[in-house]
């Protein structure tokens, strides 16, 4: 049985019902998602917040950071009074707030390869919220084997990516990234970077809950921000991935 919307919520929804191909289905299947955002810095702030203004339905919010100064030129679910604060319980109250429709739990825990499939399982799609690499492994290990897809993202200065993975679909992470990278504390970035790529991935991840479009599955897409200049790479899957290849 489809959901009920209040005239509350059909109000608050009406431009995103009125696009062709939309309407109460697209809608009625944002409310009965769940989307997992790892990490909660200018990605996940972003895209959850586009998520949330969209509609789904449940809001997982992992991260076990606390807000630093530096974070307020592109953290925007943030404040200078947040300063110190956990950064999960106050994204999940920030986003009810947003939307007083969509219910969000903010776990301040560090996700890895231990845990992941704990956190992660229940959720339609995951979305990477994240800064460094080994984590983003551990998420896409873990979707790849609860079937979840997971929809990455990472930026750099002027610069970003965007790559959807569906299990048994098409290539996943580690068929993209073979060797171990480097990891970079401190990465250097313009707050317009991620606004950009965020709002790529919420569009990825309504895109594969309601069943629309064609995602960015087996596609990389490089965005260079400088030159206002995209590239979308195909990517093939690695037969011996130790993580898909056993999906044929």
């Amino acid at each position: 049985m489809p959901p009920s919307f209040s005239p509350e919520e059909l109000e608050r929804y009406d431009r995103q019902l009125r696009i062709d191909g939309f309407g109460l289905e697209a809608q009625g299947k944002l409310k009965e998602a769940c989307v997992a955002v790892v990490g909660l810095g200018a990605l996940g702030c972003l895209s959850a917040l586009s998520l949330a203004l969209a509609g789904v339905g449940e809001l997982i919010l992992i991260d076990r950071d606390r807000v630093e100064l530096s974070n307020l030129n592109r953290q925007v679910l943030y404040r200078q009074a947040d300063v110190g604060k956990p950064k999960a319980p106050l994204a999940a109250e920030r986003l009810r707030s947003a939307n007083p429709y969509v219910r969000t739990r903010g776990l301040e825990v560090e996700l890895d390869e231990h845990n992941a499939l704990e956190l992660l399982e229940g959720a339609d799609v995951v979305v990477d919220g994240l800064d460094n690499w080994r984590t983003r492994l551990a998420v896409n290990d873990a979707c790849v084997e609860l079937g979840i897809p997971f929809v990455h993202a990472g930026v750099r200065s002027f610069y970003g990516q965007i790559m959807t993975i569906v299990p048994g679909q098409g290539p996943c992470l580690r068929c993209v990234i073979r060797a171990t990278l480097p990891e970079e504390e401190n990465i250097p970035v313009l707050g317009a970077t991620p606004m950009a790529l965020a709002s790529l991935e919420a569009l990825e991840a309504i895109k594969l809950i309601t069943g629309l479009g064609e995602p960015l599955v087996g596609r990389l897409f490089v965005f260079d921000g400088l030159r206002m200049r995209v590239e979308v790479l195909t990517v093939a899957r690695n037969p011996r991935c130790p993580a898909c290849g056993r999906l044929g």
